[in-house]
């Protein structure tokens, strides 16, 4: 999978693992006591132990081992978290755009010499009690991760991994498959004409299909312009043709060696089996030699440049006279220096996160574009990190303007600096983010070190964070301008600065496919018939290949015996807050408390539902009680982890044509703040502001955007939703919720002139919605400690709220009750019926979903074979026709739905109809 990293603020969870409580409580035989007892010098299977570090803020150890004869990287992270993980993860830059590491990425995948049956890695899904398993190609490392709470299991897939990526078969077989070849359209007419197939070939051309991951690729090529940066890992797909078998292999022998590796383990099982399994199984048939794989400076520029690209127009925008893209972008420091970068991160969030921010000020209120462009603030992800600003969605007579503001914008915050409440709930934030609970810490904690580590950086470093913060707080105290004057040093006196601008052609799209067509004849021309008689008899080859049942006799599975025979129960509590169900869950959350509650739709009358998903974007946004939107943004950033409102539309597990249809409220904060939250909610539920009709339009603006960028990358599940839509009652609804029926709904919003009905809608939407009636259950989650004073504090908030309790009538009249709490809408009479839609879009990607009606999720069928049809008989087969892995197969409205595949246009569609 090709991964293009965009700029983020890199965020830093500590997990809270499903299980019994006490599996949390702190032992003299932790995972991380035992880690303290290594010492630096002490030898382990083949390794030699560097440094033992404890990471208080992130309730971990930290040992750093390095391997005596190959020179190979390790990084434990010792944290009593049962869901354990391993990445190994390879320096890979090339210096072409034939896409040989993402290729080499899928091919290491196809077999193996201890496992040599074809596609080991999916195969292994049903023999494996995994909670994650992918591959990842960046800019300029590939990353190999897995984790799962079994021992044995670890085991099973730290042997396949160990063997995929150090001693795979790299068939030529396998390379046609996943990378490139010429075959006839149809394999089994050697009349039919060549064309180009390959999965890693098709992906490429659907990501760019992508304007803004198109923009973002242009943008760090053009930043970066004399190294690995300057071409397109993932393969640019007039490339990858270029890139032949014997390429592949070398690249493998110089990229996939240990003493280019990092590998990274995290969780509660001991460090030393892992090594020695890795020693053993592939590490000691390894020497040492110089991979030559690091990353040169970037050459400075001594005077800023601009550039131009163009792209395919979106029929979808908001506003089809604004698809431009500006972007200045600037070159910063090595990302190798971790307080520079945390200091650059926390500077971009100042300048350009929330409505506060002063590049939001400047140039989203305005109402010059609808977003700020696709790459946008800080990105850490390459040697030399960067900083970019800019707008998507403007004309093309507001170039100059824009870029205008952009350097007056920079000018105004070298003069004025930082109000220090927006410094402290920044910080604040990064308190939160520190202490928050999150199931996925491992493989989020090996993909925030992997950049600065690939380069050579200290990945112990980059953990402590409140050292950094504790030496920021001291710089800012001897030199209050200690911001302005970084602002002033990498931006405003920066001359490696790039501004790159994106227009639409209305000839894009024909452009390529011109340029496909002459890269394709000028390979043909090259051969004899003796050569297209082989490409047709290799195709045949290759589609017997495929068809043929492999083997998986081969490959490790776990026993009945290694699985635990009982699943760990979380004790619950329940309550009750005036007439509201509350369930309370003791748990060790790091000082944090977690509230959750669910409001009913069942009264909304059936005209307001499609605004449903825009009220619940906007209701944290507008302001509320004495705060305008600014004020509550703040608020919000330095009293909470975050307050969120989205719809809610559950389906019933045991009987069809039966759901739960509501909005879910969401938030966290310290425990400190505990009073705090709950008054913005009771705020929120009283006196939310809707009469700001700028503020609304700019967040409109905001959302339409937003949903017509992502088709392309998400379409697949557009192609789900609309298949299920007329299949049962929660597909009607999710299609008005989640669907290209929503994106049509919010385009329309966004070209209306004037938004003043919607301003009269949404207080009507409110009083069904924000009902403290409707209100059909909540949840706390706290440490024993502050539970009893959580608890007051939502009665307490239940009360603020009680004189908005107005009693309404459900739309429907079939409402049932489930449990205590939970009335869920039920339409026996249901008469579902298959629909065929088609949606003509603005790009060389088909999205293909089929959609059947089958049965309850806990009916005996689904739980036996439901899964086993999606995978078994529809995955490999269309994977092994030669298109992307990123085929789903899923549950929607609890019935099969059957592959809902991203593919390209080639072959025709009605083979996967026909697989289907």
């Amino acid at each position: 999978m090709f991964r293009q990293t965009r700029a983020v603020l890199q965020k830093f969870r500590c997990v809270r693992v499903n299980g019994q409580q006490q599996t949390w409580r702190l032992k003299s035989t932790s995972a991380r006591e035992k880690a303290l007892l290594y010492q630096p010098g002490q030898k382990l299977h083949g390794f030699i132990v560097r440094e033992v570090v404890a990471v208080p803020d992130l309730c971990l150890t930290a040992v750093k081992l390095a391997h005596e004869h190959t020179g190979a990287q390790y990084l434990h992270a010792a944290r009593d978290d049962s869901n354990n993980l391993f990445s190994v993860q390879f320096r890979t830059t090339p210096l072409d755009s034939t896409g040989v590491p993402h290729i080499l990425e899928h091919t290491v995948l196809c077999g193996s010499r201890k496992y040599p049956c074809r596609d080991p890695f999916f195969k292994m899904l049903n023999r494996s009690l995994s909670t994650f398993m992918n591959a990842f190609t960046a800019s300029d490392y590939t990353m190999y991760p897995f984790s799962t709470q079994n021992g044995k299991d670890f085991q099973n897939l730290l042997s396949v991994y160990l063997d995929a990526v150090f001693f795979p078969c790299l068939r030529e077989q396998d390379f046609w498959q996943e990378g490139w070849r010429l075959e006839n359209e149809d394999p089994t007419d050697y009349k039919s004409p060549l064309v180009f197939k390959g999965v890693v070939f098709n992906e490429m051309k659907g990501v760019f299909s992508d304007n803004e991951r198109l923009f973002a690729q242009h943008l760090q090529n053009k930043l970066y312009p004399n190294h690995t940066y300057s071409v397109v890992s993932g393969g640019e797909p007039l490339a990858i043709p270029d890139l032949t078998w014997e390429q592949l292999k070398h690249f493998h022998a110089t990229h996939y060696h240990p003493s280019n590796a990092r590998f990274f383990t995290y969780g509660d099982l001991p460090l030393e089996n892992h090594l020695e399994q890795i020693q053993e199984e592939a590490l000691c048939q390894f020497e040492r030699i110089d991979p030559n794989t690091e990353v040169p400076p970037q050459p400075r520029w001594t005077s800023p440049r601009e550039d131009h690209v163009t792209c395919s127009p979106d029929a979808l925008a908001p506003d089809q006279s604004k698809q431009n893209t500006l972007c200045v972008s600037y070159l910063l420091g090595d990302i190798t220096d971790t307080f520079e970068g945390f200091i650059l991160s926390l500077l971009s969030s100042l300048m350009v996160s929330g409505p506060n921010s002063p590049f939001y000020k400047s140039l989203i209120e305005p109402k010059i574009g609808s977003d700020f462009s696709s790459v946008v603030g800080y990105d850490g992800s390459t040697k030399e990190a960067s900083f970019s600003i800019g707008l998507q969605g403007m004309a093309e007579e507001d170039t100059e303007r824009v870029k205008r503001i952009i350097s007056q914008t920079i000018d105004e915050i070298i003069q004025n600096g930082f109000e220090s409440e927006r410094i402290e709930a920044l910080l604040h934030k990064i308190e939160i983010q520190m202490k928050h609970q999150s199931t996925n810490f491992g493989l989020a904690l090996a993909s925030y070190i992997a950049s600065s580590w690939n380069h050579g950086g200290d990945p112990v470093e980059l953990l402590k964070i409140s050292d950094s913060v504790a030496k920021f707080r001291q710089a800012l105290k001897e030199n209050p301008r200690f911001l302005q004057d970084k602002v002033k040093f990498y931006l405003k006196e920066n001359t490696h600065q790039l501004t790159l601008k994106m227009s639409p052609d209305e000839d894009y799209m024909g452009k390529q496919t011109q340029a496909e067509e002459i890269k394709l004849q000028e390979k043909i021309q090259l051969l004899s018939d003796g050569d297209k008689k082989q490409i047709y008899e290799k195709g045949l080859e290759l589609l017997e290949a495929q068809s043929k049942t492999q083997d998986a006799s081969c490959l490790p599975a776990l026993r009945v015996s290694d699985i635990e025979p009982a699943i760990p129960i979380t004790p619950v509590q329940m309550s009750s807050a005036g007439d509201v169900p509350v369930q309370l869950c003791e748990q060790p959350t790091n000082g944090l408390v977690y509230f959750r509650a669910v409001c009913s739709l069942n009264t909304l009358p059936e005209d307001l539902r499609a605004y449903v998903p825009l009220f619940c974007s906007i209701i944290t946004k507008m302001g509320c009680g004495d705060l305008d939107y600014r004020q509550q943004a703040q608020q919000m950033e330095l009293r909470t982890g975050g307050m969120s409102v989205s719809p809610l539309v559950v389906p019933d597990s045991t009987q069809m044509d039966t759901f739960e249809q509501g909005i879910l409220l969401s938030s966290s904060c310290l425990e400190r703040n505990l009073p705090h939250m709950f008054h913005l909610w009771s705020n929120i539920f009283n006196n939310p502001h809707f009469h700001d009709e700028e503020r609304l339009r700019v967040l409109v603006m905001m959302s339409a955007q937003e949903l017509a960028n992502g088709i392309s990358y998400s379409g697949h599940m557009y192609a789900m939703t609309r298949a299920s839509r007329h299949l049962t009652l929660t597909g009607v609804l999710q299609e008005t919720f989640d669907g290209m029926e929503q994106v049509k709904f919010m385009k329309r919003m966004a070209e209306m002139p004037d938004l003043s009905q919607v301003i009269r809608t949404l207080p009507r939407i409110k009083k069904h919605l924000l009902n403290p009636e409707h209100m059909s259950r909540c949840a706390i989650n706290a440490t024993p400690q502050i539970m009893s004073e959580s608890a007051a504090q939502l009665e307490s908030f239940m009360q603020d709220v009680a004189e908005t309790k107005r009693e309404r009538k459900p739309v429907r009249t079939n409402i049932i009750k489930s449990g205590a709490s939970r009335k869920l809408v039920t339409e026996p009479n249901f008469q579902p019926c298959q629909m065929k839609t088609f949606f003509q879009m603005p790009f060389p990607v088909n999205f293909v979903s089929e959609s059947i009606r089958t049965v309850p999720f806990f009916h005996v069928w689904f739980v036996f074979q439901g899964s086993k049809l999606g995978a078994d008989v529809i995955f490999r087969p269309v994977h092994s026709a030669g298109h992307r892995r990123s085929q789903t197969v899923g549950v929607l409205g609890r019935g099969l739905s059957c592959v809902p595949l991203r593919q390209r246009s080639d072959p025709p569609l009605f083979i996967y109809i026909k697989t289907y």
